[in-house]
């Protein structure tokens, strides 16, 4: 029996779930939000918080600058468990062949509007004195941030209760349609439509579509304040992150408001066990070494994992499911999930709306074809 009747009914209470229920709530729309466990559970709470822009491809960039800039926008609402942190990224050239895809990077962002500044050996030395010696340089990217993800969702969420938005937490989803979304007890929520932003686990509701869970494992330290100074990624990051066929590991450290220091990343696909696997945390932590070489004498206090819900495309799926009349996904965002939530969550509303999008939704669109997904 159905007991309840919205505009939409979002499933998935992660960042991008909570993103398109404060959105939608305050285009309007009756929003119901359900959540088979809890807020900010999956991907969110297994997420590093870089809100970074992003030069995969045209698409990757669009996406990650306009959100972005939709979170520059909120940062200033933002409470301070939130971790709002202004601190920038640097990209690592290990050698010269680091060094030329730096100016590549370089250019890219230039090109487009993007401050980006280049670090020689003896700035990036003054930048983060703890660096490798060894180390040729860096592009430092001022306007990336860090957010601490689970404190952001909740920010969202309440935005949107605050809109008029329903939370309904611990309630098993069982099916997803256009008309409702049933429940483990055999009730269901009816709406109008329905959005699958169930992250990695959205196939399991909508079958077919290409989404792939990528694990991935975190290490957080004690405290030690300053320790870094910016988020801190090899240029080789990329490389990793798209080794869909391998697991992979990458240096990727990030200085938390608390003084703690965040070290990722490893991807595996095709593991299904969420406990953590020692020998790629080993892996792991080797690769961040050989960058911060004193970060083997810090007290690590925590190891944990998550799931990624990645795309053979490396983009996101955003917009109406090509097998379910009413159905909206907003899933596949891999890694970028809590950078591209807000973006998300605006085109998705554009969408249900029928209004104009201030990007081309093209090359996210479900249906999309390997030409839209290249941002033709």
């Amino acid at each position: 029996m159905s007991r309840h009747a919205y505009d939409v009914a979002i499933v998935g209470a992660g960042i991008v779930g909570a993103a398109c229920a404060r959105e939608c709530a305050r285009a309007g729309l009756s929003v119901a939000v359900i959540e088979s466990h809890h807020l900010a559970y999956g991907a969110t709470s297994a997420a590093m918080g870089h809100l970074a822009v992003m030069d995969d491809s045209e698409a990757q960039f669009a996406l990650t600058r306009y959100s972005l800039r939709l979170w520059d926008e909120l940062a200033e609402e933002a409470p301070a468990d939130c971790g709002v942190d202004r601190c920038g990224c640097i990209w690592i050239a290990a050698d010269e062949d680091d060094l030329t895809e730096l100016r590549r990077k370089r250019t890219f962002y230039q090109d487009r509007g993007v401050a980006v500044e280049v670090l020689d050996a003896a700035a990036l030395r003054e930048a983060e004195p703890r660096l490798h010696p060894g180390l040729v340089g860096g592009l430092l990217v001022p306007g990336d941030s860090v957010i601490y993800p689970p404190c952001a969702a909740r920010f969202l969420i309440e935005q949107a209760r605050a809109a008029g938005a329903q939370l309904f937490l611990g309630r098993s989803v069982t099916s997803l349609t256009g008309a409702a979304v049933g429940l483990a007890d055999n009730e269901s929520i009816a709406a109008r439509f329905t959005i699958n932003a169930a992250g990695a686990w959205a196939p399991t509701l909508t079958p077919g579509i290409e989404v792939l869970r990528r694990k991935g494992h975190l290490v957080i330290t004690d405290r030690y304040p300053g320790f870094a100074r910016h988020q801190l990624i090899e240029l080789g990051y990329l490389k990793s992150a798209h080794a869909i066929g391998t697991d992979s590991v990458a240096c990727n450290i990030q200085p938390r408001s608390t003084g703690q220091l965040l070290i990722g990343s490893s991807r595996q696909l095709g593991v299904e066990s969420p406990e953590a696997d020692l020998s790629v945390v080993r892996a792991m932590i080797r690769r961040a070494c050989e960058y911060m070489p004193g970060l083997a004498e810090l007290s690590a206090i925590r190891v944990w994992t998550g799931f990624r819900p990645a795309t053979p495309d490396n983009l996101p799926l955003i917009g109406p499911s090509p097998a379910q009349e009413n159905v909206y996904l907003a899933t596949g965002h891999e890694g970028l999930g809590i950078t591209t939530s807000l973006a998300t969550a605006r085109l998705v509303t554009d969408q249900l709306l029928k209004r104009p999008s201030e990007i081309p939704v093209a090359p996210y669109l479900p249906n999309r074809t390997g030409q839209e997904a290249r941002y033709a």
